[in-house]
């Protein structure tokens, strides 16, 4: 059955892979976004309770914790502030190594 939690481990587990498997500079940062969204996907699916409402002080019905929401609130904006910088980053490791892989960054030839 297909709902938040399975494709949020889904959507992390791709980001894992390309994580993995990708010497590209882009393609790792690509791949680490993704997988933040899988985190922040997952996250919010544990957190939601089906025909809970917002905790209020008047209310008298069932309440969903706020806590996961808010702090995967600030989890994108971690991840929108990682990405900057590491396109920065990769950028600058460009104009010195005229290559996004990232072997050469590491163990190339000294020259």
């Amino acid at each position: 059955m297909l709902n938040g939690l399975n494709i949020g481990l889904l959507v992390m587990l791709v980001g894992l892979y390309g994580l993995t498997n990708n010497p590209n500079t882009i393609k790792l940062l690509m791949s680490l976004s993704v997988m933040g969204s899988g985190v922040i996907l997952l996250f919010v699916s544990i957190g939601y309770i089906p025909g809970a409402q917002a905790p209020l002080m008047t209310s008298n019905h069932i309440t969903m914790d706020p806590l996961p929401h808010s702090i995967m609130i600030t989890l994108i904006v971690i991840n929108l502030a990682t990405t900057a910088l590491g396109l920065a980053i990769a950028y600058r490791l460009y104009q010195e190594y005229g290559t996004l892989d990232v072997s050469e960054y590491f163990g190339g030839d000294d020259e």
